[in-house]
């Protein structure tokens, strides 16, 4: 496993946000983390990133352990974090934007490689990050952290906010990007999920209540219903 989260607490001021949080993460492939608005799912990356302190648990990445460990020095470890808002430099350009994360080494093959990837940033190349789609933005995030050369990318709901039809390419893109790198996908979009995920856990108050391949969460029509509020339309039918 490259990640490993075992009996995860975190607190958010006084509220006790994760009460037990475990997740099991394979190398290769994309494991999504499911689960209703509020259950703790942006928390849990925000915990593996560093971002917040964890009460107690542990997190071991690469069998090695990073729990409480400052987020710069996660990221130096090989873990990429795409957050819910983008986490863009909005008043610089696509360029300025993608260059910084190359961090001045040379990396123009892996360049070349992320933009034949998301044609759309080749396009918007000098426009300012602000001014672009809320596509573009989300491909421009996901873009400049596969240049760090992670070895697990953590990506919070990639799907918000966006069309259908940019929904599909998201979903394209990340389909390509798990053939060489690990992801970890927080995602409300069930669809979007199956599509992309291999594995998954469902999270429900802050603790993992299932876990496992993500064709048989898609065949569990109770899990479903129960934590995720699928299916509801078709059992009164």
């Amino acid at each position: 496993m490259i990640l490993q989260v075992a009996d995860l607490h975190t607190y958010i001021g006084e509220f006790h946000i994760l009460q037990g949080i475990s997740l099991a993460v394979p190398e290769g492939g994309a494991t999504v983390v499911l689960g209703r608005n509020g259950a703790g799912k942006t928390t849990v990356l925000r915990t593996i990133m560093g971002l917040l302190r964890p009460h107690s648990g542990e997190i071991r990445f690469a069998g090695q352990p990073i729990a409480g460990l400052p987020a710069h020095v996660i990221a130096r470890r090989g873990l990429g974090y795409v957050p819910e808002d983008h986490g863009i430099f909005s008043g610089l350009t696509v360029e300025e934007n993608l260059r910084l994360a190359m961090r001045g080494q040379q990396k123009e093959e892996r360049l070349a490689g992320m933009l034949a990837l998301f044609p759309e940033l080749q396009a918007a190349w000098r426009k300012r990050a602000g001014s672009l789609s809320g596509g573009q933005k989300q491909m421009l995030a996901i873009g400049r952290v596969l240049l760090t050369e992670s070895r697990l990318l953590l990506i919070d709901e990639p799907s918000k906010g966006l069309a259908p039809l940019i929904v599909e390419k998201v979903a394209q893109a990340l389909n390509e990007i798990k053939k060489e790198t690990t992801i970890v996908l927080v995602e409300q979009n069930f669809n979007l999920a199956r599509t992309v995920g291999d594995f998954c856990s469902v999270i429900d108050d802050g603790r993992t209540v299932w876990s496992g391949g993500m064709s048989e969460l898609a065949a569990n029509g109770e899990i479903l219903h129960r934590y995720l509020g699928i299916g509801r339309r078709s059992e009164k039918a």
